[in-house]
């Protein structure tokens, strides 16, 4: 079962602006040193939009070989038009993969029933398990609590949803009314304890690329029961959180990143690392909280 800390984890690039492979591993390697759970490649937060059909491959091979098989892998599938992303999943590399992230469909804003359809016709169309993602703010659509549990009904091969709606009772209806095996994942690295104490398995976070021990011991502390301790790591990341999305992702994660030393600043167009002002604040942050 897939659960507990996943990272959505970032593209480092060079000066040049050539996916920087090197650091990648780099970054794979201490995540597996720190214990996360499981890694989310190629989604929002890997500007996989900005990445050629090359890079994505080179960069799921890499991080297929470095893992080993150590922890689950999530990949990113993402798209807007159901019927051709249909004929790709039947031609995806899915070698080391563990699941696939499938947000909802962007621009064309369907209904409830044809986001429904769009799911029914991608799970019959792989043999993968499927995580759904919720995420209006990108997509321009939300998939409401009874869609969701009524794709989770219909399709056993959709194993969970990674929930970034900002409504946490739209999560816990999910929790409360879909199958006991379907899994709840937080999305949003502010609402994760929230979500945890509702009923949620994990988060995919996006934090967690600079502080993967932080975040995890937050999650840990909240599964063996020890509630005090996982608010005290919570309210020490929480100065973070606003920051980190002010000027949107993966722009804060990468500042963060860069004034820990782990990746250089850089962003591929139309994404531009964040403004002076917000990398000034991000690195009084670091160094008042000592990240």
């Amino acid at each position: 079962m897939i659960k507990g800390l996943g990272v959505a984890l970032i593209t480092p690039f060079c000066d040049d602006h050539k996916v920087d492979y090197q650091t990648i591993d780099k970054l794979v390697d201490r995540h597996l040193e720190n214990h996360v759970d499981f890694l989310c490649i190629l989604a929002t937060t890997a500007e996989t939009p900005c990445l050629t059909a090359s890079e994505q491959a080179e960069i799921h091979r890499r991080i297929v070989e470095r893992v080993d098989g150590k922890m689950p892998i999530v990949m990113g599938f993402s798209g807007n038009n159901t019927m051709q992303m249909a004929e790709q999943l039947k031609q995806l590399d899915t070698k080391g993969i563990d699941a696939l992230l499938i947000a909802a469909p962007f621009y064309n804003r369907p209904t409830q029933e044809g986001l429904y359809l769009h799911y029914k016709t991608l799970a019959e169309a792989t043999t993968m398990p499927v995580i759904l993602y919720n995420v209006p703010s990108r997509t321009g659509v939300n998939i409401e609590p009874e869609t969701v549990v009524r794709i989770a009904r219909s399709c056993p091969s959709v194993i969970g949803i990674k929930e970034a709606s900002g409504n946490k009772s739209q999560a816990e209806e999910i929790i409360r009314n879909a199958p006991s095996s379907f899994a709840v994942f937080s999305g949003d690295d502010v609402a994760t304890l929230d979500l945890l104490r509702s009923g949620a398995v994990g988060a995919i976070s996006v934090v967690a690329n600079a502080l993967p021990h932080m975040v995890e011991s937050m999650i840990q502390a909240h599964f063996r029961g020890e509630d005090s301790m996982a608010e005290d790591i919570n309210n020490r990341l929480k100065p973070l959180y606003e920051l980190l999305f002010k000027e949107g992702n993966p722009t804060g994660i990468k500042a963060l990143m860069a004034e820990q030393k782990q990746c250089r600043n850089i962003l591929r167009l139309p994404l531009t690392p964040a403004t002076e002002a917000l990398q000034q604040k991000i690195g009084q942050c670091v160094a008042e909280n000592r990240f």
